[in-house]
C-alpha cells in the first residue's frame, strides 16, 4: 500500500510538471512580454480586477494565468452600473474595442489605467486623440511587435507630442499623474462675485482683475498648484444680468464650465456627480434685530408684579387687624370696612405720615414700628426698581419662534432667488410664516442694500458664515443692531460644495486639495479675515448703522398711566365725597324737620 501511494504521488508530480511546461511553451514571446507588463503594473499600482474589452486576443489567455478576477466584455460595453472597486486595470483587444456608453460606468472607470493592443497598423496618435476626446488619459498602447521590441507607447496630454515611447526594461514609469502639472492649460470657470466668498479686485502689479475670499482662494491656490490658468467664460452669462450661484451650478452641469468659483448646497441634490466633496458646512437662519427697549409708559406697570401686590395686600390686612385689636384689645367693632379702609395702615404702607394712637401700649407701638419698617421696604424697593428702569430701560423679550414674529413689528425679507433655492418661489410663502409678515424682493440689489444697512424693521435669512462678518462689523457700532438666532431656521445643517463638470479628469486632485486646505487651517484663516478683506476692498464701509438713541427725557405721554390712575382715584374720591354730602344733606333735612316739630 505504501509503494502504491508513493507511485501515485510521483505520477501526479510528473503530470503537473509536464502540464506547466506545456503552458509555458504555449506562450508566445509577445504573451510573455505582456505578462511581464501586467505584473509590473501590479507592482507599480495594485489592481484587483481585470476588465477585458473586445474579442479574442492575448489578454484573454493571460487573464487566466493571473490570480486576479477578470471580467470579459466582448461586445465592448455593459448595460449595468459598474459596482466593482476602483482598482481595475482595463485591457482592450484592438481599437476601438471599448465602446462603453453607460454613464455611471464611464464615470467610475474614467481614471483607470488602460492598455490598448493594436492588431493592425494604426497610428498611435489617433488612438491618443480618441481617448483624449473621451477624457481618458491613462492610456498605454502596445503593438503586435511588442514581443520583439518591448516598446510601449504612452499617451501624454500636456506635451506637443501626443505620446512617448517607453521600453519595458528601461525602468521608466509607464503611468503617472499627468494633471499635477497642466503646463498652463485653461480651467474654464465663472464666479458669482458674492462677498465674502469671492470678491473682485485689481492687482496693482499686473493691473489684472483677480478674486479673493475663502471660495476664490481655494480655486486660485489649486490653479497655482497644478500650474494651470483660469479662463473666464463670460460669454456663457446673459449680458447685463447678475450671476447667481444657481446659474453657475446649472452651467457646470451642462459642461460649459470646468469648476465654478462658487459653492452650492447639496441638501436638495439627489445626484452628486456635479458636486465635489463638501468644502463648507453652515446653517441658514435669521439675523434678527435686537428687541426695542421697554417704553417709559410701560415701566410703571412692568415693575408691578401681581405676586408682590398680593403679598402687600396680605400684609395690609394683617397690620389693619393688629391695629384694630391693639387699640381696643378686643375684636369688638371689627368689620370688613374697617379692615379694608384702614386709613392709618394705608398711609403707613405708602410711607406717608399718619396720626399715632394716643396712650398706646408697648404692643401697639411695636405694631406701628413694624408698619413703618414694612413701608420702608416696599417704598425703597419700588423706588429702586423705578429709578433703575428709567435710567436703563430693559429690552423687550426676544423672538423665539415664528409665532412671536406674528405679534411683533418685524417683517421677514427674502430675495426671490433664495425663495427659488428653497423651493418656495411658486407660491412665495415660507413654512410657518404669516404671508402678511413676508416680503419677497425680486430686485436682489434692493434686498442686499437693506441687509447691508442693517434695517432693523426686517428679519434677514443669512448663513452663519456670512453672519460672522456682520458680527465683526457691529463691533464698530455704538450699539449692536442684530443678533443671529438658531431658534427658528430655514436649514440648520448644510453642506456646501464646488460645482464641477461631470467628467472632470482632475476632480480627485481638486477634492484632495480642498481637504488639505481644511486640514492645515487655511480655510479657517480665510474665513476669519473675510471682514478685513471686505474693508480693504471697500465692500464694507466703516460706518455706524446703529439707530440714533432716543432722548432720555420723559414726555407727557409716558406719564399716561400715572395720570390715568390719579384721575381715577380723584374721581373715586369725588364720588365718595358726594355720597357723604348726600348723606349729610338728608341728615340735615331730618334734623330740621325734627326741630320744627
Amino acid at each position: 500500500m505504501v509503494w502504491r501511494i508513493i507511485l501515485l504521488l510521483h505520477l501526479g508530480y510528473s503530470g503537473a510538471e509536464l502540464y506547466l511546461r506545456g503552458i509555458n511553451e504555449s506562450y508566445t514571446e509577445q504573451e510573455e512580454r505582456l505578462l511581464s507588463l501586467l505584473l509590473r503594473l501590479q507592482q507599480e499600482e495594485y489592481y484587483d480586477t481585470l476588465m477585458v474589452y473586445g474579442e479574442e486576443c492575448p489578454f484573454h489567455s493571460l487573464s487566466r494565468s493571473l490570480e486576479v478576477p477578470a471580467v470579459m466584455v466582448p461586445l465592448g460595453g455593459t448595460n449595468y452600473d459598474w459596482n466593482f472597486g476602483s482598482l481595475t486595470l482595463i485591457l482592450s483587444c484592438g481599437f476601438p474595442a471599448e465602446r462603453e456608453e453607460n454613464h455611471r460606468t464611464l464615470m467610475k472607470l474614467q481614471l483607470n489605467r488602460r492598455i490598448i493592443h493594436l492588431q493592425k497598423d494604426i497610428n498611435v496618435e489617433s488612438v491618443c486623440n480618441y481617448y483624449a476626446k473621451n477624457e481618458q488619459y491613462n492610456i498605454a498602447v502596445v503593438r503586435e511587435d511588442f514581443g520583439r521590441s518591448g516598446n510601449i507607447y504612452v499617451c501624454r496630454c500636456f506635451q506637443k507630442t501626443k505620446y512617448i515611447e517607453v521600453n519595458l526594461f528601461s525602468g521608466r514609469p509607464i503611468f503617472f499623474e499627468q494633471f499635477r502639472n497642466m503646463q498652463g492649460a485653461a480651467i474654464k470657470s465663472l464666479t458669482d462675485n458674492l462677498a465674502p466668498r469671492s470678491m473682485a479686485y485689481r492687482d496693482p502689479k499686473t493691473d489684472q482683475k483677480k478674486f479673493k475670499g475663502y471660495v476664490a482662494n481655494a480655486l486660485n491656490s489649486f490653479v497655482e498648484k497644478v500650474n494651470a490658468t483660469l479662463a473666464w467664460q463670460l460669454d456663457v452669462a446673459p449680458p447685463g444680468k447678475r450671476i447667481f450661484f444657481t446659474n453657475i451650478t446649472k452651467w457646470t452641469a451642462e459642461d460649459l464650465l470646468d469648476i465654478g468659483m462658487s459653492v452650492d448646497s447639496t441638501w436638495d441634490k439627489w445626484n452628486l456627480d456635479t458636486q465635489t466633496y463638501p468644502y463648507l458646512m453652515c446653517s441658514y437662519c435669521f439675523m434678527v434685530p435686537l428687541p426695542d427697549l421697554l417704553p417709559y409708559y410701560e415701566i410703571y406697570t412692568y415693575i408691578v408684579d401681581l405676586d408682590v401686590l398680593a403679598v402687600i395686600f396680605v400684609l395690609f390686612c394683617i397690620f389693619s387687624l393688629l391695629l384694630i385689636y391693639g387699640q381696643q384689645m378686643s375684636w369688638q367693632g371689627l368689620s370688613l370696612s374697617r379692615v379694608l379702609l384702614n386709613d392709618r395702615c394705608f398711609r403707613g404702607l405708602l410711607g406717608q405720615p399718619f396720626p399715632f394712637p394716643l396712650h398706646s401700649t408697648k404692643k401697639l407701638k411695636l405694631i406701628c414700628f413694624l408698619l413703618c419698617f414694612a413701608s420702608l421696604l416696599t417704598t425703597t424697593m419700588y423706588v429702586a426698581y423705578l429709578q433703575a428702569f428709567l435710567a436703563t430701560p430693559p429690552p423687550m423679550p426676544r423672538l423665539r419662534s415664528f409665532k412671536d414674529l406674528h405679534n411683533s413689528r418685524y417683517t421677514v425679507a427674502i430675495s426671490l432667488g433664495e425663495m427659488d433655492v428653497l423651493g418656495f418661489a411658486d407660491n412665495r410663502r415660507l413654512q410657518n410664516v404669516d404671508p402678511e409678515k413676508l416680503e419677497v424682493f425680486e430686485d436682489y440689489v434692493k434686498f442686499f442694500h437693506l441687509r447691508e444697512t442693517f434695517n432693523n424693521n426686517y428679519l434677514f435669512p443669512v448663513t452663519d458664515l456670512r453672519w460672522s462678518t456682520y458680527k465683526e462689523q457691529q463691533k464698530i457700532f455704538a450699539s449692536p443692531v442684530f443678533y443671529y438666532t438658531d431658534a427658528f431656521c430655514l436649514s440648520r445643517f448644510n453642506f456646501l460644495s464646488f460645482p464641477v463638470r461631470r467628467h472632470l479628469p482632475y476632480r480627485h486632485l481638486f477634492e484632495e486639495h480642498l481637504q488639505r486646505l481644511k486640514e492645515f487651517g487655511l480655510l479657517k484663516h480665510w474665513q476669519d479675515r473675510s471682514f478685513f478683506d471686505m474693508v480693504m476692498l471697500g465692500l464694507t464701509p466703516l460706518e455706524d448703522f446703529s439707530p440714533l438713541p432716543e432722548t432720555d427725557s420723559i414726555d407727557l405721554y409716558d406719564l399716561s398711566w400715572i395720570f390715568g390712575m390719579y384721575f381715577a382715584a380723584l374721581g373715586l374720591c369725588c364720588c365718595c365725597f358726594f355720597v357723604e354730602l348726600w348723606g349729610s344733606l338728608n341728615w340735615w333735612r331730618r334734623f330740621k324737620r325734627w326741630t320744627t316739630n
